[in-house]
C-alpha cells in the first residue's frame, strides 16, 4: 500500500475522530491519492457516496457490518480525505468518476461478488459499474439516489439550477462560503444533525481549493443531450434491466427536496421485486436520520440474500 505524504494533510478530523475511528488507506490513481476505509473481512460491501458527503456518511454502517463483512468506503477525488486536484489536472466529470471506481475495484482485486451500497451521485457511479459487470455484483442497496433521468421530465430544483447554470454568485457562494456542503448539513437531514456530525460532513471542504468537487458535481448534472455526461447516464438508464435478478434493498428518506418519492416510485417501477422501506421521518441524509433502523434492515437483507 502506498501512503502519500501529502494526502489530506490540511484536513483536521480530531474533532470527530470518535465517530470515524477507521484506519486510512490510499490507492494512487494517476498520481492522486484516492482515500478509502477498508474494515473487516469476508464478502465485500462497497459503499459509494455522493455530493457533498464522503466515507464519513457511512460510518454507522461501516461499524455495524465490518464484524461480518469486508466493508470498503472510498472518497471520490476532490472529496473527503482524497486529494483535491486543480481542474487543470482532473476534469471532475462523471466518466472520470466511473473510471476511477473501476480502477479502484480492480486494484482491490476482490475474489468474491460485491454488494453495492449507493447514495446520491453514488447511484449512477456505482450502478454504471454494476450494469457493466452484473456478474460481479451480488446485492444492491439504494438510498435516495437515481441512476436514470428525472422521472416524468421532472425539473431540477431551483437552488441546484442556480449553481449548475453558473449563477454569477454561485462560484463564490460554493467555493468561498461553502454554501453547498454547509447548507446540506442543515437541510439534508430531516431530524437535524449533531454538531460533531455536521463537523465531520463538512470538514474536508474547509477552504476554496478543497470545495471544487462540491461545485463540479452540480455543474455536471446532465439535463440535455448536449451535456457531456448525458450519454453516460443514458447508458446506465437503458441498461438497468440487467440488474433485475440481483437482490435489491431500497431505504428511502421521504423528505428529500431533490430525490423525492417520484424517484422512489421509478425505482419500484423498474424493480418491482425490490424490498422497500420508506422512512417518513428522514430526509436526503437518510442514513443520518435513521442509522440504527437502516443498519438492522441492511444486515437482515444481506443475511437473507447470501451471495
Amino acid at each position: 500500500m502506498n501512503t502519500p505524504k501529502k494526502a489530506s494533510q490540511d484536513i483536521d478530523i480530531s474533532g470527530f475522530r470518535n465517530l470515524y475511528p477507521f484506519q486510512s488507506h490510499y490507492f494512487m490513481r494517476n498520481g492522486f491519492a484516492f482515500h478509502y476505509v477498508d474494515e473487516g473481512s469476508g464478502e465485500p460491501v462497497l459503499m459509494i457516496h455522493g455530493n457533498p458527503t464522503w466515507s464519513f456518511y457511512f460510518r454507522s454502517l461501516i461499524r455495524s457490518l465490518s464484524p461480518q463483512f469486508r466493508v470498503v468506503a472510498p472518497d471520490h477525488l476532490g472529496c473527503g480525505l482524497s486529494d483535491k486536484p486543480e481542474t487543470t489536472r482532473y476534469d471532475y466529470r462523471l466518466r472520470s468518476r466511473i473510471n476511477d471506481l473501476e480502477a479502484f475495484i480492480d486494484h482491490l482485486g476482490f475474489n468474491k461478488k460485491i454488494t453495492l451500497v449507493v447514495h446520491d451521485w453514488g447511484g449512477v457511479i456505482g450502478l454504471a459499474y454494476a450494469v457493466k459487470h452484473p456478474e460481479k455484483t451480488s446485492r444492491i442497496v439504494i438510498m435516495n439516489t437515481a441512476a436514470f433521468f428525472p422521472p416524468g421530465g421532472k425539473k431540477l430544483p431551483f437552488r441546484l439550477r442556480l449553481v449548475r447554470n453558473v449563477w454569477p454568485l454561485a462560484i463564490p457562494a460554493v467555493l468561498g462560503f461553502n454554501l453547498f456542503a454547509f447548507g446540506a448539513a442543515f437541510m439534508a437531514s430531516h431530524k437535524g444533525l449533531s454538531r460533531k456530525a455536521r463537523l465531520g460532513l463538512t470538514a474536508p471542504y474547509n477552504c476554496w481549493k478543497n470545495r471544487i468537487a462540491t461545485l463540479k458535481f452540480v455543474q455536471d448534472i446532465p439535463l440535455s443531450p448536449t451535456d457531456e455526461s448525458y450519454g453516460l447516464v443514458r447508458n446506465v438508464d437503458e441498461n438497468l434491466h440487467k440488474l433485475k435478478r440481483i437482490p435489491m434493498l431500497i431505504c428511502w428518506g421521504k423528505h428529500d427536496f431533490v430525490f423525492d418519492t417520484s424517484y422512489l416510485a421509478e425505482w419500484q417501477r423498474r424493480f418491482p421485486n425490490a424490498e422497500v422501506h420508506l422512512f417518513s421521518d428522514a430526509g436526503h441524509y437518510v442514513l443520518e436520520d435513521e442509522p440504527e433502523t437502516i443498519q438492522i434492515r441492511i444486515m437482515d437483507f444481506l443475511n437473507r440474500n447470501p451471495a
